[in-house]
């Protein structure tokens, strides 16, 4: 048997880990600003995560969800404390897709009705609602139509003007603060501020997708709290688990749980909640969110006087760099030439995605090796 071909792969293996760096088989070091697509939050093989886990394997790994799980009560109570979302409730499942399409069933059982809003550049993930709601058709198969409704994002008016067209039919709106594939493209305050608005007026649910942006990445827990907004529903995964496949949605008191409204076979079992709580601690005690926000600042401000790029993007550890198509080649260099990890997003952006403990000597190093590539360009 052989696997699927499904992924465009660059010919590297990585053997080991540790931090922000990564070695590969033949023992060459990079720096890694990328994190697994936002996946490591707090370091490969944190030793306090590690421990963690060792010590869980050692205890049991898994039961489903049909027993007692205090790890759950745990990770729900560290959860409302980091977020200051106490009042909101947690459910557990194992990836971002499936925490979108949980989202998007609360908000239909709870209304009672089926139309999606989501926005241009949008990515919510691959199963069937999910990438329905996703701005990509070549991903979206015959049998994930649903009824969605794309708009223009950050535009205000087409907003209002869906909601006065049908607002009676919108089961919810979903969006990234900061859409990741989509470029690393900002949710303006109002935007939100409109979409809370229109929202609350017509009964809908407002879902806070921050599977990428969330979790400390921007600087604040959630990016939607840079609104000063309350969404319905956040979904989040990714750095949830810092490599352990865990993925969750919060939801507000608004909505009545049922026993079988939701469910899920791998979704928060022990390993995955003690993932799950080693991460929470790190954050805490060592003061991740703020780093986030000052690590990124200082990338935002040096890489803003960068000559050759067209924009550069982003709040916290979450940075997008615009490129002229002639130098999409950069990308590749800093991986091959500068042993760098960084993303890239359509048509020519360089994303850093970066394990929200990078320190400025990271930053630099980034920073030197980006200057000189395209200072020879």
């Amino acid at each position: 048997m052989k696997v699927f071909d499904v992924y465009p792969l660059n010919p590297i293996e990585i053997a080991k880990a540790a931090g922000l760096n990564v070695w590969d088989a033949a023992g060459q070091k990079y720096l890694d600003l990328y994190g697994g697509h936002a996946v490591i939050s707090i370091g490969h093989t944190h030793p306090h995560y590690v421990q963690k886990l060792t010590d869980q394997l050692n205890a049991v790994a898994f039961y489903s969800n049909s027993v007692l799980n205090p790890l759950q009560q745990e990770l729900a109570r560290l959860l409302g404390e980091a977020s200051d979302k106490q009042d909101y409730s947690l459910f557990l499942c194992s990836t971002g897709a499936e925490a979108n399409e949980n989202a998007l069933k609360v908000a239909s059982f709870y209304n009672n009705r089926k139309k999606i809003i989501a926005f241009t550049g949008a990515f919510h993930g691959r199963t069937s609602l999910a990438v329905a709601c996703t701005d990509n058709p070549k991903i979206v198969a015959p049998v994930n139509q649903h009824d969605i409704e794309f708009l223009p994002f950050n535009d205000e008016d087409a907003l209002e003007s869906a909601f006065k067209t049908y607002g009676e039919e919108i089961a919810a709106v979903i969006v990234e603060s900061i859409q990741g594939v989509g470029g690393i493209q900002e949710a303006t305050p109002l935007f939100l501020a409109k979409i809370r608005e229109l929202t609350s007026a017509y009964d809908a649910v407002f879902i806070a997708d921050e599977v990428q942006c969330g979790y400390g990445r921007s600087g604040r827990f959630y990016a939607q709290d840079d609104s000063n907004l309350k969404a319905d529903i956040y979904t989040m995964a990714k750095g949830m688990g810092n490599g352990y496949p865990i993925a969750g949605i919060v939801l507000s008191p608004k909505f009545t749980p049922w026993h079988g409204m939701l469910g899920t076979t791998f979704g928060g079992s022990h390993l995955a909640c003690a993932a799950g709580i080693a991460v929470l601690e790190v954050i805490k005690t060592e003061n991740l969110i703020d780093n986030a926000k000052n690590i990124g600042a200082y990338l935002l401000d040096e890489l803003r006087t960068f000559d050759k790029t067209l924009a550069v993007r982003g709040r916290g550890l979450m940075i997008g760099i615009d490129l002229p198509e002639e130098l999409k080649h950069i990308r590749k260099d800093l991986l091959f030439k500068d042993h760098i990890f960084t993303g890239t997003a359509n048509p020519n952006v360089i994303r850093l995605l970066p394990a929200l403990n990078i320190t400025k000597k990271d930053a630099d190093f980034f920073l030197e090796a980006l200057n000189k590539r395209l200072s020879m360009a």
